[in-house]
């Protein structure tokens, strides 16, 4: 799971009866199949990058098929790994409601998660069925088949979506949240679809309601996003337009099948393959023996092992995972408190999120159509100038500790460790120069790195679980649809949004804002935090990136300054309490009270913020860089 992620809370208990016991067996037995698929395709998609990275550039003799079957692929890859999140309960939703009701009102949000989910399904699969049946007249270039081969993901995918949350449904323990839930979703749906003749004069007005009221009524009952934005975007095509919905489908298909995200699931799987070689370990030692002796030494090596492996996996989650069951121990033997420590964790999520191979960085570069490799050579600075904001803080709170204790490491051990940390480190180069140098594209270099980073492990560091790679497959797939399918989502939303001619009414807002270039950077940090807090960094993208890049441009703010400004204000609003989701996710790795943290969080977010005031009055931190 990445930070961008709050998860369904897991179903609960299977019940005695003859069709709980039925809807088990059955959703066993055909999520086991969908998961075994998923995971193969990971493989599938990693050997087929793999293969054409090794053509083009050692054999120069380019495979004219290979990126056509990947993109085939991933799109079934996103869908089946949508269907293994839902039966998972691993997509994104906001849960900071959910889990402070009473047992019985939170039973009957988290039905209505699913039948929510159920709902638009239903709703959208005769569409979906329409769409693969008109891609059938479309032949492919290179392969020369029919494109129905790659739309048919969207309707199997869906329906196989379908059964896994009707097995959720059947699964629950008590069958009055499930009644009561499908009487009210059903009277929502037929609620609104009754008012379509009143809604329609309305005009732009019913962007307030279905986009704000409707996104925000599922939002904050726990619906999990894609369904909020998908729900919200059906009906308003729905009941205020005439457009068919068979194109929301091909507006959710061009979201999910833009072939640089397919780098997603790859550095997803990479960041789970640098915690199981053991090469996040070594760089932590290495830089634990070179700062441990001084106050806060500890401190210090967080961060800066956050920044370090932040640059090869591109998931928090697999960052924080691979650093606090190393660090935290000792920390706390040095008596660190463990609210400190989950805070400045949940700090170093958000300080770290330009840090290239960044998965937003990526979704930036797909829906603006700015440079990968700028991005990525952008990221550096700027995250480095909020990484000393925030040893500024962990200096002034240690600056009193106790050292009598510990125990300096002489030059000699330290450079053992140097020397066994040296290609965990160099990783990260390695990925950045395949890059710039032109070897492999963004989506391509995770290839390298996966390929580097196993055989590291089989003979440098001696440490390959071959056991644990099913589940990381699998791991990897279902992460992959929970943020490919919100991607795709958010961008039919988006599509409605700019058909409604909200775009151009916002490029008029924004330009109206008073202080020019300032003004906008300004009021875009602002929004961004917010949007960070509620919507996460992924969906807020899709949404609104197309829309203000441009009048970024336009006024004179560089792309990757304002891409900079734009990701690090989101990642304060996503790992700062108490909305937050990427705040709890650190405290769920850390196995630490959310509540212990709460004192000690508001120091490094000031930091942070600071920091950005910063990088935003500096445009040279994320650009300086671009022209070497």
């Amino acid at each position: 799971m990445d930070a961008h992620t709050a998860t369904l809370h897991a179903p609960p208990p299977i019940p005695t009866t003859g069709i709980g016991r039925m809807a088990n067996r059955l959703d066993h037995v055909a999520g086991t199949g969908v998961e075994a698929i998923a995971a193969a395709l990971v493989l599938v998609e990693i050997c087929i990058l793999a293969a054409g990275v090794t053509a083009r550039y050692v054999l120069h003799a380019p495979l004219v098929w290979s990126d056509e079957l990947a993109s085939i692929l991933f799109l079934w890859l996103s869908m089946l790994g949508a269907v293994v999140a839902l039966r998972r309960g691993e997509h994104m939703r906001m849960t900071g409601l959910v889990s402070r009701v009473s047992p019985a009102t939170r039973a009957l949000l988290e039905a209505l998660a699913i039948t929510a989910a159920i709902a638009f399904l239903l709703l959208i699969l005769p569409h979906a069925l329409e769409y693969a049946e008109e891609e059938t007249f479309i032949v492919t270039p290179a392969l020369e088949i029919t494109n129905a081969w790659r739309a048919a993901a969207i309707p199997v995918g869906m329906g196989l979506m379908l059964l896994a949350a009707s097995f959720r449904l059947l699964r629950f323990g008590s069958l009055k949240p499930v009644l009561l839930a499908i009487g009210i979703t059903a009277a929502l749906v037929l609620l609104f679809w009754l008012a379509g003749p009143a809604l329609k004069p309305l005009g732009k007005l019913n962007l307030v309601v279905f986009f704000v009221g409707v996104v925000a009524l599922n939002v904050f009952s726990g619906v999990p996003i894609a369904f909020s934005f998908a729900l919200a975007t059906f009906g308003y095509l729905a009941c205020t337009t005439t457009t068919p919905m068979i194109v929301m489908v091909g507006r959710l298909d061009e979201g999910m099948s833009h072939l640089i995200l397919l780098a997603v699931p790859l550095f997803i799987f990479l960041g789970a393959l640098i915690e199981m070689t053991g090469m996040a370990k070594a760089m932590i030692q290495f830089l634990a023996s070179l700062l441990g002796h001084v106050r806060g030494g500890l401190s210090y090596v967080l961060v800066g092992a956050m920044y370090l492996v932040s640059g090869i996996s591109g998931s928090k989650i697999a960052d924080m995972a691979a650093i606090a069951p190393v660090l935290f121990p000792e920390m706390k033997k040095r008596g660190a408190k463990p609210g400190d420590l989950v805070a400045l964790l949940a700090a170093t999520g958000a300080q770290t999120e330009t840090i290239p191979p960044s998965i937003v960085l990526i979704t930036i570069g797909s829906v603006t159509g700015v440079s990968i490799a700028a991005l990525f050579t952008g990221g550096m600075v700027p995250a480095l100038v909020l990484g000393i904001a925030l040893c500024f803080v962990v200096w002034w709170r240690n600056r009193g500790e106790d050292l009598g204790h510990v125990v300096r490491h002489s030059w000699r051990q330290i450079g053992k460790l140097s020397l066994i940390a040296l290609p965990a480190i160099a990783l990260p180069f390695v990925i950045r120069a395949a890059v710039v140098e032109g070897v492999a594209t963004a989506t391509e270099v995770s290839t390298i790195g996966i390929a580097y980073s196993v055989l590291a492990g089989l003979l440098l560091y001696r440490q390959f679980d071959w056991r644990r790679l099913p589940r990381m497959l699998t791991d990897t797939a279902s992460l992959t649809g929970a943020i490919i399918f919100i991607v795709g989502c958010a961008t039919a939303m988006a599509w409605g949004l700019t058909q409604s001619g909200f775009s151009q009414d916002l490029a008029r807002a924004m330009a109206a804002v008073p202080g020019g270039t300032w003004g906008f950077l300004a009021i875009s940090i602002v929004a961004f935090i917010i949007l960070g807090s509620v919507l996460e960094g992924i969906p807020a993208i899709v949404l609104f990136g197309p829309l203000l890049f441009p009048i970024a441009k336009q006024i004179g703010v560089h792309e990757v300054h304002y891409a900079m400004v734009v990701v690090f204000a989101m990642g304060i609003g996503l790992f700062a309490p108490p909305f937050g989701v990427g705040y709890y996710g650190a405290c769920a790795i850390s196995k630490v009270n959310p509540d212990e943290g709460l004192k000690y969080i508001g120091g490094y977010m000031l930091a942070l913020f600071l920091g950005l005031i910063v990088v935003a009055a500096v445009p040279w931190f994320s650009t300086g860089f671009l022209k070497f």
